[in-house]
């Protein structure tokens, strides 16, 4: 049985305050699994990036509770939160966020060195075995401005997983990328998560849903239902692709 890792009671979040029927979230419940690969899917408006958000602890709901490992993040003071996303979570979005003047391997470190619990030779060496990982042990000293967007993404996740973090959150990991810079990305994801890394990922990209063994869809700022499936090998991907075609159909998408 697989054990609990991030467990969402009665969430809502609601913007306009003046207007008690408009929800980005209503009432939702989700649990997420250890080792899982799970993708919240949906249509636009259907409150996949506000989910993500809460859950993550970027954003708070306006009601409900989310608890990570047993701690409830939602009632943290914000020193105390920021405290704990560092240790326990990573983060990758569209927008790699990368700091312009950092070095790739900078890029990645800053991030051990904020955390403060590791000897700097110690986070300077993990970051190179993290862009080793990824395919870019040629380019530690390179600038964001002299890599691909692709790279940058690889970067990007490399920087997230410095920390080892319980939960690794994905925004669109893929959608500023050409389709072969995404199949790497995607590529990279599903190894780490054969490693054990749990990741939660907000995706549009059919070929990214592929890639999950939970894939769950919004309506309205609720669940609407939820596909599961085996973990990823690609084997077998025309039924895969078949059996998820019919799903995300049913759904709406």
């Amino acid at each position: 049985m697989k054990n609990e890792l991030l467990v969402s009671k009665n969430l809502s979040k609601q913007y306009n305050l003046k207007n008690a029927n408009e929800f980005a979230l209503k009432n939702l419940e989700l649990t997420i699994y250890t080792g899982d690969f799970t993708v919240i899917m949906g249509n636009s408006g259907s409150g996949k990036s506000t989910l993500l958000q809460c859950i993550s602890g970027i954003d708070k709901p306006t009601t409900g509770n989310v608890e990570i490992d047993s701690m409830q993040i939602t009632k943290m003071k914000d020193s105390m939160l920021s405290n704990f996303r560092k240790r326990h979570m990573g983060f990758v979005f569209q927008n790699m966020n990368l700091i312009e003047h950092l070095s790739a391997l900078e890029n990645v470190t800053i991030a051990g060195f904020l955390l403060q619990e590791k000897r700097s030779i110690d986070v300077v060496n993990d970051g190179k075995q993290l862009l080793t990982q990824v395919g870019l042990e040629k380019h530690f000293d390179k600038l964001p401005s002299q890599l691909s967007g692709g790279q940058q993404q690889r970067v990007a996740i490399a920087r997230a997983l410095i920390n080892s973090p319980q939960l690794l959150f994905a925004d669109e990991p893929t959608g500023a990328l050409n389709s072969k810079s995404g199949i790497q990305i995607l590529d990279i994801l599903t190894e780490t998560n054969m490693k054990g890394q749990t990741i939660v990922m907000v995706t549009h990209d059919f070929k990214a849903a592929l890639r999950a063994n939970r894939i769950i869809y919004l309506v309205d700022g609720n669940i609407k239902n939820e596909l599961h499936l085996s973990d990823f090998n690609g084997d077998e991907i025309i039924e895969r692709e078949k059996k998820v075609t019919t799903w995300l159909k049913e759904m709406g998408w």
